[in-house]
């Protein structure tokens, strides 16, 4: 999609230099997200008003152009785009947009909240395959920090580190019981001696220490896995085929949902890798030496010298490739002396058996040495989250509470509302057992329920009675006395049956009859 830049200045040649004496605060920012839909004259109009004050109000307009940048010359005379300082720019794929948003979200340390690999693939297979919408990946990621804080009890230690260390502190012995019962927790616990197991199921205070220790690990964890996943999509996404996939997007989804190693993919991209040139094997070593300096984990100096050992030893190698030339050189020069037939065909015999036998270059030793030093790091550092302690405090791996929201079926969500009410408010008044009709519950849900109870067609009389009931119905000890309140409503119930017949109707569960006037049909579309 193409997008045009426009910043309103009194001629084209002067916007930079009045910007930098006039603007001294930053500019208003106007977007026309479709150009071509705005009217003519208003747009003239308003371009011409804005260049006029542009000293005391500075703008840049950003218009949104889905055809071609002539459409430019179509719609603004010369008067006015003169007073525009146009500059073109193509914005970014929906695609790159998501892989930033990813890449600043989940690829990093500073933020402690993480999706699992189940949520993580729903949110991308919506936007790859439904809409394209950045913005609706976002609401998704929104959706599953609310979810993950709302259901998770523990999810009061998913903050920054400090603060989780703070918390651990102020535990009570119910949350220190939850996380004894977390299944990491639990397989943490059996791995240590038996002492300790019982330190850590009985002594509170005990356990606090060690939880500090955990977060901490699991912070540190996230920290290498980051740098180590980049260093890995720095050897993988250069690769025919991509067999661990292009974007990093796909290699985190891999890496989140098992041991990446084990998997054919993986082993074809060593199998790849091992057969890199020198100048791309070079190239790769120094990005991820930059992605090691720069990154925030504390283990990796002797990764970044023994990658700059690598690194050196490409450069030795060098010199020594032109003296091996020079010696394959002359031994062609021999074999072109041997004329005979005899002696030529004993030096291709040799020849022959010495390729069979031959052995590993340097260069060729070298390029081994190094991918294996990668799949190293790669096995100690891209351990599964579920693997580790406490993961269940960070990451949100409900995928199907995630699809039920954002992939509902319309027909079962509005049953599951109209039926059961408390599904969705959460009000424990609301509670009913089996197919029992609280009269506590909305009027639209009470006369859907009434309405599941008759056949092909309901009498309207018959259903307003039936409701009155149901409203008028009081619980407990006070069954046999109506409140005064419930008798001054009884004038409302029609009005509010009326207005809820006509709700249900509008939802496609009833329609008129043409048989009886009083009565309505029953659609089989309501039949759930």
């Amino acid at each position: 999609q193409m997008a045009l830049k426009k910043m309103d200045s009194k001629t084209p040649s002067k916007k930079r230099t009045s910007s930098s004496r006039h603007w001294q605060s930053p500019p208003v920012v106007v977007i026309f997200k479709d150009m071509e839909s705005f009217i003519t004259k208003v747009l003239q109009d308003f371009i011409v008003i804005s260049s006029q004050h542009i000293r005391e109000l500075p703008l840049v307009l950003i218009f949104g152009i889905a055809t071609s940048p002539m459409i430019i010359h179509s719609l603004l005379p010369h008067s006015v785009s003169s007073l525009l300082c146009i500059e073109l720019f193509q914005s970014l794929s929906c695609k790159e947009h998501l892989s930033t948003v990813i890449d600043k979200l989940l690829l990093t340390a500073q933020f402690p909240f993480k999706l699992g690999e189940k949520v993580l693939q729903v949110l991308i297979n919506i936007f790859l395959y439904h809409d394209f919408s950045v913005q609706n990946f976002i609401k998704g990621f929104q959706l599953c920090i609310v979810e993950h804080f709302y259901s998770q009890p523990l999810s009061v230690l998913c903050c920054q580190l400090v603060d989780a260390k703070k918390r651990v502190n102020s535990l009570s012995h119910d949350q220190c019981e939850n996380i004894r019962r977390l299944p990491s927790f639990r397989r943490y616990v059996e791995s240590q001696p038996s002492q300790k197991q019982i330190a850590l199921l009985t002594a509170d205070n005990f356990l606090k220490e060690i939880i500090q220790k955990l977060l901490e690990d699991l912070h540190v964890y996230h920290e290498n896995y980051v740098s180590v996943l980049r260093c890995l999509h720095v050897f993988t996404s250069s690769l025919p085929k991509y067999p661990l996939g292009k974007q990093i997007r796909e290699l985190y989804c891999a890496c989140l949902e098992n041991r990446v190693w084990e998997t054919e993919e993986y082993e074809s991209s060593l199998q790849l890798a091992r057969m890199l040139n020198k100048s791309d094997l070079v190239t790769m070593l120094q990005q991820c030496v930059e992605i090691f300096v720069s990154s925030s984990g504390k283990e990796f100096d002797k990764t970044v010298e023994k990658l700059k050992e690598f690194l050196t030893q490409f450069q030795k190698l060098e010199a020594e490739a032109f003296q091996e030339r020079d010696v394959s050189v002359s031994s062609q020069k021999e074999l072109q002396k041997k004329t005979d037939l005899y002696h030529l065909q004993k030096t291709l015999l040799e020849l022959k058996e010495s390729r069979r036998s031959k052995k590993l270059t340097k260069f060729e030793k070298l390029r081994f040495e190094v991918v294996d030093y990668i799949d190293s790091l790669v096995r100690n550092y891209l351990v599964p989250a579920d693997h580790k302690t406490l993961h269940e405090i960070v990451y949100f791996n409900t995928a199907s509470v995630l699809r039920g929201h954002l992939n509902a079926a319309p027909r079962i969500a509005l049953h599951t509302a109209l039926n059961n009410p408390y599904c969705y408010l959460k009000n424990q008044a609301l509670k009913s057992d089996g197919g029992s009709i609280s009269n506590k519950a909305p009027d639209i849900c009470i006369v859907y329920k009434l309405h599941l109870e008759c056949g092909r067609l309901i009498n309207l009389v018959d259903w307003l009675e039936a409701f009155s009931t149901v409203v008028m119905a009081v619980e407990g000890p006070n069954a046999d006395a109506a409140s005064s309140d419930q008798v001054d409503d009884i004038i409302q119930y029609p009005f509010s049956f009326l207005s809820t017949v006509s709700e249900l109707e509008l939802l496609g569960f009833i329609k008129p009859s043409k048989q009886k006037t009083d009565h309505v049909a029953r659609l089989t579309w309501g039949g759930c």
